[in-house]
């Protein structure tokens, strides 16, 4: 039996990326913690976390986020799976479709969104009810990517056909199928791409921006604009929400495929 060999390289190139990475986060955090001269504090995260504008414009991009997530769920999981049982030959087009987001710049999607709604007959931008509406729908685009294709990874890994199948011979409708049978054998890929695409609109700045509304992204930017020590606090916090949301997805996939070597599965 051979011994692995040892790729020098490929340990450079990890160590090189690692510090790359890291390098200017620890910058950031040891910046944030130096507001008192001479001393390490928490001062910046004692103002930043104490402000009501911060705690209202966190507040708000929470409810937002929940609300987005939950809509996307339940537009793409039915999406997907009818693709899967019934328009196979559509998928690459509805690949394309998704990685729009990625091509089409925010700023020219939003300045479509203010152009097209903005002004009669929608005026949907004239009250914050509506204007809400147009961000949730807004970020459910923005966030289309990951959550798309984190449904698409989960449903490749089960049987959409016999599954389907099995549950209509047993008298079971569409709507029972999707809720007892496709949502409980994706919820590892569900989680995956809602937490993805929390972390996505909690960070988000353009949207808010130009819809005027008290989202987390806009305040992060203001705070920017007038501050050393609090922007450098928030981006630190802000990177915590996400490395929080990648550990409660490895950490429920880990338990996932724990539980399906235990039951045999």
């Amino acid at each position: 039996m051979k011994k692995p060999r040892f790729d020098l390289w490929s340990v450079f190139w990890a160590i090189l990326a690692l510090l790359y990475f890291f390098i200017p986060l620890y910058g950031t955090l040891d910046f944030s913690l130096r507001m008192k001269k001479g001393e390490i504090s928490l001062l910046a995260y004692s103002i930043v976390l104490s402000d009501p504008k911060f705690l209202s414009s966190f507040q708000y991009s929470i409810i937002m986020g929940i609300i987005s997530v939950t809509l996307s769920v339940l537009i793409f999981v039915p999406t997907v799976y009818w693709l899967y049982l019934k328009l196979p030959k559509a998928r690459p087009v509805v690949e394309i479709i998704t990685i729009l987001p990625f091509v089409i710049p925010v700023i020219v999607y939003v300045y479509g969104i203010n152009t097209t709604f903005g002004r009669p007959p929608f005026r949907m931008t004239f009250n914050t009810f509506t204007t809400d509406i147009l961000m949730v729908g807004g970020y459910i685009i923005l966030s289309m990517p990951y959550m798309y294709r984190a449904i698409d990874v989960g449903m490749r890994t089960i049987d959409v056909r016999t599954l389907t199948e099995a549950a209509q011979s047993m008298g079971a409708s569409w709507t029972k199928i999707l809720i007892d049978v496709i949502f409980p054998n994706l919820r590892i890929a569900i989680l995956s791409g809602s937490l993805i695409s929390f972390a996505t609109v909690i960070g988000e700045l353009i949207l808010g921006d130009f819809l005027l509304r008290p989202a987390l992204g806009p305040y992060m930017a203001e705070v920017g604009r007038d501050k050393a020590f609090e922007p450098a606090a928030l981006a630190i916090i802000s990177y915590a929400l996400t490395w929080i949301s990648l550990g409660l997805i490895q950490y429920f996939s880990r338990g996932n495929s724990t539980q399906r070597q235990l039951t045999g599965r």
